[in-house]
């Protein structure tokens, strides 16, 4: 499987996320006819046949930088990840409709509201895994903010005093909850895409085009 990765006129590769995601994508390739078999099995292998395509598993925020530099003909990421990376040369092809998220503005519960806040002291520490995100939002909103990249438990920032608030990813809300942290704000609603490769989908436009139809219909 290894060896074939490259070759030319091979199956198609598509980058699958490992994580929340996972479940919801094989079943949605599962409806299309793709083996899944093999990556929900027990195996520790990256890389598995899935009969018409490779399927190459990896983390969400890797996906557009494997798709980018063509080690992937095609994608599955959330919307989260495209739009903090929406300098990649990539195509989004179609929204899923699974993996439903949305990105929000929090801050711990009984806190003076946010727009309350900057009027009082005139700008909010905001910590965030979505930097680009946040800027661009508040930018927008002609607020200013300073923004501080965490990689970790971000609910973490506003209990310790580092932050006042977040911008993160929820689906739920029970985490925020269970930390003592009400959403605000909601910044934009996420879902999983389908992302393809410039050169592949020029290239083999057919078969890209065929694989969209068919999990355009699945996804409906």
């Amino acid at each position: 499987m290894l060896d074939s990765l490259n070759e030319p006129g091979g199956p198609l590769k598509l980058a699958v996320p490992r994580g929340a995601l996972m479940d919801e994508v094989l079943d949605l390739l599962d409806r299309v006819g793709i083996d899944t078999s093999g990556v929900r099995g027990d195996s520790r292998s990256l890389v598995f046949d899935g009969g018409e395509v490779t399927l190459v598993t990896m983390r969400p925020y890797d996906v557009p930088t494997y798709v980018e530099a063509g080690a992937a003909d095609l994608g599955i990421t959330g919307k989260d990840v495209l739009l903090e990376q929406d300098d990649r040369r990539i195509f989004e092809l179609l929204d899923l409709d699974i993996g439903l998220c949305r990105m929000v503005l929090a801050t711990r519960k009984g806190d003076a509201g946010p727009s309350e806040h900057q009027r009082r002291l005139g700008m909010m520490r905001i910590a965030t895994k979505y930097p680009r995100i946040a800027e661009r939002y508040f930018e927008g909103e002609g607020r200013q903010v300073e923004v501080v990249e965490v990689k970790g438990s971000i609910e973490l920032a506003p209990l310790v005093g580092l932050a006042d608030g977040i911008v993160d990813l929820v689906a739920t809300g029970r985490t925020l909850v269970e930390n003592n942290l009400e959403e605000r704000e909601q910044i934009v609603t996420c879902t999983a895409r389908l992302v393809g490769n410039e050169v592949a989908y020029r290239l083999r436009s057919e078969e890209v085009d065929s694989l969209t139809s068919r999990l355009r219909g699945a996804a409906g």
